[in-house]
């Protein structure tokens, strides 16, 4: 059983966080083994709504590969990826559609409802939030894959202002004259929405401790990364396969303008309060 004076020293350690963020904005990237969970599912959403309640601008930024991977077996087709990245027919489109911007989405606002907050859902069609055009890899073509071109946050402001949690699925339109809509990467899209928001934070949650010297050993976690330390690591392997495109998405948002970023463990209960209002913090943070 916690003492009462081990509940005062928690609350008392997290009363100077309370205050720093109070009225700014922080941008949590929601997937892997969080979304998969029921019980860090709705510790994730206890976590966002305490948040917004103590006055910090809370923003999810959502994916949803295993649900769009298990819709796509329902209809028959095989998920194909192209250099990482999922390879996006019209017919996969559709699907990707109704999966992030419907099924997940309304899923997550309906979750942060019953937990006592208050949520909307969007997409990045809504408000001309995102525009993206055609996206390749290496000349590969991906189909209705996109890369963002330009982010209106004007929808994402107002929903706060209300006092609303934006939930947020990365659909994008095409520009002008492009009538298609695309499918973004959910965490480049979530480091530039940190970006165009002027973000204090960007959280991306993950399925691993967050950056390791040693990818074997847990207790090898790096808990402090200088942004000019990057390239050193990446030179000696440290940061190497799923790492880089995550870290290079905090870079991302740094090189705009966000004064953190962290890359936490989203398999740990609570983790966005541990990381936002302790001395303890989860994961790796990357300034």
């Amino acid at each position: 059983m916690i003492s009462n004076e081990d509940w005062t020293d928690v609350l008392v350690q997290a009363m100077p966080y309370i205050q720093r963020y109070a009225g700014k904005t922080i941008v949590v990237k929601y997937g892997g083994n969080a979304m998969l969970n029921t019980e860090l599912k709705q510790a994730v959403m206890e976590d966002l709504v305490l948040m917004s309640l103590v006055g910090i601008r809370s923003v999810l930024v959502h994916g949803g590969g295993p649900e769009i991977n298990a819709a796509l077996e329902k209809v028959g087709k095989e998920s194909k990826f192209v250099n990482g990245l999922r390879y996006t027919d019209e017919e996969t489109m559709e699907i990707v559609q109704e999966v992030l911007a419907g099924k997940i989405n309304k899923e997550i606002v309906g979750l942060l409802q019953k937990a006592g907050g208050k949520a909307v859902g969007l997409c990045g069609i809504d408000g001309g939030m995102l525009t993206a055009t055609k996206l390749t890899s290496n000349g590969a073509d991906l189909g209705f894959v996109g890369e963002v071109t330009a982010i209106n946050p004007s929808i994402i402001n107002q929903v706060i202002a209300e006092g609303f949690i934006p939930v947020i699925s990365t659909v994008a339109a095409g520009g002008p004259g492009d009538p298609h809509s695309y499918n973004i990467n959910a965490d480049t899209a979530a480091a530039k929405i940190a970006v165009a928001l002027k973000a204090e934070k960007f959280v991306q949650m993950t399925n691993v401790p967050g950056l390791l010297r040693d990818v074997n050993d847990p207790s090898s976690l790096i808990s402090v990364i200088k942004r000019e330390d990057i390239p050193q690591l990446v030179e000696t392997g440290v940061i190497s396969s799923g790492m880089i495109p995550k870290v290079a998405c905090c870079t991302e948002a740094l090189d705009g303008g966000v004064l953190r970023t962290h890359i936490i463990d989203g398999r740990v209960p609570h983790a966005l309060l541990l990381e936002v209002f302790s001395d303890r913090g989860v994961g790796t943070m990357i300034l």
